[in-house]
Parts: structure tokens; sequence; C-alpha cells
């Protein structure tokens, strides 16, 4: 597990025009969003191993953001994402074309609001 890894909410719980995302962007890709910078898919990855202590985290996502290594980066991203629901642990829930209903009707945790120093987020 990373030591550094911002909060995570669902897309459904949040205010996407508030944060400039459309429902078509949160479907397809996973975000970070610190500030005014947007990650999405696995810009979104390297973000988080930025924000890490060791140099070796923070390489990484360097490696993932610059070309050649960003386009296998994003192809694996899509091949991750197209068969979540596959992967252990994962749910039907995780599934592209499926996810969004089957989330659809959870509720927000109220505690969740209550984290302090929240400043970023992932969805």
């Amino acid at each position: 597990m990373l030591p550094v890894f911002p909060p995570a909410e669902p897309w459904q719980w949040l205010d996407l025009d508030e944060l400039g995302l459309t429902r078509e962007d949160v479907i397809h890709f996973a975000w970070y969003l610190e500030g005014e910078r947007r990650w999405r898919g696995h810009g979104a990855v390297a973000g988080v191993l930025l924000r890490q202590r060791g140099f070796g985290w923070r390489f990484l996502g360097n490696l993932l953001l610059t070309p050649p290594f960003s386009w296998g980066a994003a192809l694996a991203y899509r091949f991750v994402a197209r068969f979540r629901h596959r992967l252990p642990g994962g749910t039907p829930a995780c599934a592209l074309e499926h996810g969004a209903q089957a989330v659809s009707g959870l509720r927000r945790d109220a505690s969740a609001d209550a984290r302090p120093g929240r400043r970023s987020t992932s969805i």
C-alpha cells in the first residue's frame, strides 16, 4: 500500500458541475483532483505516485507521464479498467457498462465530510 493516499469518493456523491467534470468523464476514468490540476486515467495513478515521499514512487509517477512510457501506461489503464470486475476483489458494480447503475442507490457516509485536511480527491 502507498504511504500517502488521497481520500476517494464515488462520483455519485459529488457535484460534478462544481468539479468541472461530466458523467461521461467519471464513468470511464478515475480522476485525481488537486487544486486546479485534473489528472485522469493513468495520469491519476501518476498524480498519486508523484505525491509519495519515496524517490522510487515519484520516479515511477514521472515515468508514467513521459512518452513513450505514457502510451503504454494509457493502454494498460484502459485494459485494467475494462476488466476490473474480473480482478481479485472486483464485483459486478465494477463493470463499466453496469457500474453506474449498480452503485447509484448507495447513500453517502456523513463522516466522509468530517475528514480534516482534505486537499485532494480521487474519484
